[in-house]
């Protein structure tokens, strides 16, 4: 499997950002026509996900939900001040594995890849690995 390492600055403390353009830029550079992509956050304060990729409104529901069942500020004992965003992207989890068919993610339509950003705004680094034929 080749490791690709993508940065990713986040601009506010909560976001999701769409990295779908990113990966299937790795993909295609790979040359890789069918096989697997491993998605991974190397952060215990962002997480990834799959969701839809075309209505705002969607990620912003999501991130208002997450903040209504987890709130910055509660009954945590972690010194750092950042409970909250270890919980969130607990729920969210650190990888994420996609199909490659004929060269690319196979995605549903409305689907992308998103960082997810919980304790920002900060430079992150994923990993993405691609295997197959």
């Amino acid at each position: 499997m080749k490791w690709t390492t993508i940065n990713i600055q986040s601009n506010t403390r909560i976001q999701f950002i769409d990295i779908t353009l990113r990966i299937s830029e790795i993909i295609r550079e790979s040359g890789v026509k069918s096989g697997t992509c491993v998605i991974f956050s190397q952060h215990t304060t962002a997480g990834l996900t799959i969701n839809e990729n075309v209505d705002p409104d969607v990620t912003r529901d999501i991130l208002v939900s997450l903040s209504r069942l987890i709130p910055p500020t509660g009954d945590y004992r972690h010194a750092e001040g950042n409970s909250d965003a270890h919980l969130k992207a607990s729920l969210m989890g650190f990888s994420l594995t996609v199909p490659i068919i004929d060269g690319r993610l196979s995605l549903g339509t409305w689907q992308g890849l998103y960082f997810c950003e919980f304790d920002g705004p900060r430079n992150r680094h994923v990993l993405t690995g691609i295997s197959g034929d």
